[in-house]
Order: structure tokens, then C-alpha cells, then sequence
């Protein structure tokens, strides 16, 4: 009988999932300042509260915990104690599952600071 396994152990981090996180933060980015500069040519000042911008950023925290989680249960693969000298198939799975998630974090601060000027920031000057 064949082991069924969750769907998040079905995944597997690669160098293409690697990326995940800071190209949902570099959509972010982008996002904010387009958000910006239409909410500014449009009206002349910032949304009192921004919903589409509230709606983007928390879905963008959404994706890069998500992305970290994914990281953070594979990261934590059963494997050979280190040194990890021989770079079998599971040491580079955990390799970059934890870069993963490391880049998951710092994505997930980098959004939170481009999101703060529309909070601190009212007006298009």
C-alpha cells in the first residue's frame, strides 16, 4: 500500500519555487507605486482607506507565508546529520528549502515597509 502524503509534501522546492517570494514582493512593488500614481492623477491625494492597495498587500503576505510554510516543512526533511559534504538529492532540497524561506522573510518585511508610506504619506506632493 502506497504512503499518501499531504500536498504540501508533494511539492518540491526548486530554484524556480526559490524565486517565489521575492517576485510576489517585486509585484508588490510595483503594484504600490502604480496604486500611487493612479490614485494620485485621479484625485489628487490618497485613498482615506485604500482597499484595492489593502487587498493587494495582504494578498501578497498571503502568498510569500504560504511560500515560507512550504519552505519551513521541507526544510525540516529527514536527512543526514551535517557537514552535509556528499550534496545528496535531500541536502540540496533542504538547502533551498531554507533559503526559501529565508528570502520568504525578507520578502515578507520588504512588503511590509513599501506598504507604509501610504499609511504614514496622505497627500501626492
Amino acid at each position: 500500500m502506497g504512503e499518501r502524503r499531504k500536498w504540501h509534501e508533494r511539492l518540491k522546492v526548486t530554484l524556480w519555487t526559490l524565486i517565489v517570494p521575492p517576485t510576489v514582493w517585486a509585484g508588490h512593488f510595483l503594484f504600490s507605486y502604480l496604486w500611487a500614481a493612479i490614485s494620485c492623477a485621479k484625485d489628487g491625494r490618497f485613498a482615506k482607506f485604500p482597499v484595492l492597495f489593502t487587498v493587494g498587500t495582504v494578498i501578497a503576505l498571503a502568498l510569500i507565508v504560504l511560500s515560507g510554510w512550504i519552505a519551513w516543512k521541507q526544510q525540516r526533511t529527514v536527512g543526514d546529520p551535517p557537514p552535509h559534504e556528499q550534496g545528496t538529492e535531500v541536502d540540496r532540497l533542504r538547502f533551498l528549502a531554507k533559503s526559501t524561506l529565508l528570502l520568504a522573510g525578507l520578502s515578507f518585511v520588504s512588503v511590509l515597509f513599501s506598504a507604509l508610506p501610504v499609511v504614514f504619506i496622505g497627500d501626492c506632493r
